[in-house]
């Protein structure tokens, strides 16, 4: 599950999908943000008039609302949630950088297990606890990555992270 797929210049994920080796769900932002924080808070799904009349009603129980009809979406959990942050630190709180703030603290809540990659990992008390997002009981796994390269880079390179 992701908010976007690809990065500029990636072969990975268009090669997986048309092998048919992995599936792509259309999802609105808005909707997809609303079925993760559901997942988060145990909710099991919500009513939505967004995808009405559409091709993404397809196959969602329909349902009136003072004559407004409504899609019913079911939230989204997952077993692991990948997630990059600015800071983090020991305890792994985390903070994040700009667009990183979107998806990422709502899907550590709705994931089983949590891997983050910081791009700093500092000591307890290195973060003002006012500037914490996510705290350290959604996170399991830190990793340091202080120089992180784009996808389309480590391709182009013929390289992958030393992992």
């Amino acid at each position: 599950m992701c908010s976007f797929p690809r990065s500029s210049n990636s072969v990975a994920f268009t090669e997986r999908y048309l092998a048919g080796e992995i599936e792509l769900d259309i999802v609105p932002q808005g909707t997809l943000a609303e079925r993760i924080r559901c997942g988060g808070a145990g909710i099991p799904g919500f009513y939505t008039p967004t995808g009405v009349g559409t091709p993404l009603a397809e196959g969602k129980e329909e349902k009136y609302f003072d004559g407004i009809p409504y899609l019913l979406e079911r939230s989204l959990t997952a077993d692991v949630a990948l997630v990059k942050a600015e800071r983090a630190d020991t305890l792994g709180n985390l903070t994040y950088n700009k667009t990183a703030r979107n998806f990422n603290p709502m899907m550590c809540t709705a994931a089983k297990k949590t891997i983050v990659q910081a791009r700093q990992i500092v000591e307890p008390g290195g973060i003002d606890p006012e500037a914490v997002v996510t705290p350290q009981l959604f996170v399991n796994t830190l990793v340091e990555v202080s120089q992180p390269l784009q996808e389309s880079e480590l391709i182009r390179q013929g390289r992958s992270y030393p992992w």
